[in-house]
């Protein structure tokens, strides 16, 4: 089996972050598939583990990134296989319409920290159980999703109830992002609204979190398929 993850990007600004430097730490190459430079995606044989990023454009917009139906295809399908799947924010939201769930325009777009409340199913999750009853998020989305059939809700925030959701053993969709790093943030910087305050206090706070959150990802991720 390959140890390859692949990485699927929208657009320049929106990398993998701390997702990125866990991989390389537990020795995983990392494909990156930038999907706005027009690349095909990958056979379900030749990933070891999925991971989808963020981006402007909504996962029900198939009819103008086309890109978006084979992402879900291939997200469906590394969920039936039983495969390591994380969707961050569009990534999550894709992952939700792979899975049956619709994704719709929110009332509000959620922009900037904030706090993400656990729910009993998210206090006994093997990633997000350390962490106590909640956790900082940065929120930058205005599209939502309804749960998946068959999916744990994980966590909540006081504007969206779907914030977070387990599929199965280890195919997770987080509404919000715990994944920035130093390079994410001056990526973002000229994308964001220029009045949002992004002290450097909350963007270490969510790099701590966001580091322990990504690495007990991986580490379930590692382990072998039950029966084996």
């Amino acid at each position: 089996m390959t140890r390859v993850w692949t990485v699927v990007q929208h657009v320049p600004w929106e990398g993998p972050g701390l997702i990125a430097a866990e991989a390389k730490a537990r020795g995983y190459g990392t494909d990156i598939r930038r999907m706005d430079l027009g690349v095909s995606l990958p056979e379900p044989d030749e990933v070891a583990g999925l991971v989808v990023m963020g981006g402007p454009m909504g996962a029900y917009e198939t009819d103008q990134h086309s890109f978006l139906a084979a992402e879900c295809h291939l997200m469906a399908e590394m969920a039936r296989r039983g495969r390591p799947v994380l969707g961050v924010c569009l990534g999550a939201q894709l992952l939700a319409q792979a899975l049956g769930a619709k994704v719709f325009p929110g009332h509000r777009p959620e922009i900037g920290f904030g706090t993400v409340q656990l729910t009993a199913a998210g206090r006994e999750d093997p990633i997000f159980a350390p962490v106590g009853t909640s956790l900082p998020a940065f929120h930058w989305h205005g599209d939502t999703f309804d749960l998946p059939q068959g999916a744990a809700l994980l966590a909540s925030s006081a504007e969206y109830p779907h914030q977070a959701f387990r599929f199965g053993k280890c195919v997770y969709g987080l509404q919000f992002h715990v994944e920035p790093g130093t390079d994410t943030w001056r990526a973002w910087k000229e994308h964001l609204p220029s009045a949002l305050d992004c002290p450097p206090q909350k963007r270490d706070e969510l790099e701590r979190v966001g580091k322990g959150v990504i690495a007990r990802f991986f580490a379930l991720a590692s382990e072998p398929p039950s029966g084996q």
